[in-house]
């Protein structure tokens, strides 16, 4: 009887590590299952939207550029920065010093500043088309709205381009620059090639990272 006994012990003790060892093999299985390199997938994929995000906020910042805007006896007059925009280029900031009424504002094709500033070269026009967006050939990718200086000779700027992008397509920045020039007059959106808008009163060299 009791040898009966101990051969019953033994069948109960293979059996259950036998058990043991089928699921220790199920684990494993499972771990390399279709399902289970999904889900690994996955994982990786939503850390990679997280680094992908965080490098777009890196991206947006390359997408400005500033310009330091003096008039032709040196004096700064104030920083605008160039952000892109669905619609084109926002240039943003506060021009102070300048004779109250309309003036006309525009982006030129080329990073000089020297006065009268004839150096910064013509309007920025990557498309060929003719000044103004009462223009029926226009307008420039480089064509602001006018701003309006008030009577303590200072402006809030908020305009932006009919198109264009700092460094992709039609893009501003290329190999000899771009320049913002605020003229004397207000431009009247459609003769071309600068509206009417008289000389140039003041000019900064837009510069980015």
């Amino acid at each position: 009887m009791h040898r009966v006994f101990s051969l019953v012990s033994s069948v109960v003790v293979i059996a259950a590590c036998s058990s043991a060892g089928d699921k220790s093999a199920d684990s494993a299985a499972d771990s390399s299952s279709p399902a289970a390199v999904g889900a690994s997938a996955a994982g990786g994929a939503t850390a990679g939207l997280v680094r992908d995000s965080a490098n777009a906020g890196v991206a947006s910042d390359t997408m400005r550029a500033t310009a330091t805007v003096r008039n032709a006896s040196g004096r700064e007059l104030g920083t605008l920065t160039l952000s892109e925009t669905q619609q084109g280029l926002t240039a943003s900031g506060r021009l102070t010093g300048l004779p109250p009424g309309a003036h006309g504002i525009h982006l030129h094709t080329t990073g000089q500043c020297t006065p009268p500033f004839e150096s910064a070269g013509a309007h920025w026009n990557p498309t060929n088309r003719q000044h103004g967006t009462q223009n029926p050939q226009g307008p420039h990718f480089g064509d602001f709205p006018n701003i309006t200086v008030g009577a303590d000779s200072s402006v809030n700027v908020q305009s932006t381009t009919p198109g264009g992008t700092l460094r992709r397509t039609n893009a501003l920045m290329d190999a000899d620059g771009a320049a913002i020039v605020v003229h004397a007059a207000a431009d009247d959106d459609r003769t071309d090639p600068s509206g009417a808008s008289g000389n140039r009163v003041a000019c900064g060299v837009i510069s980015g990272s």
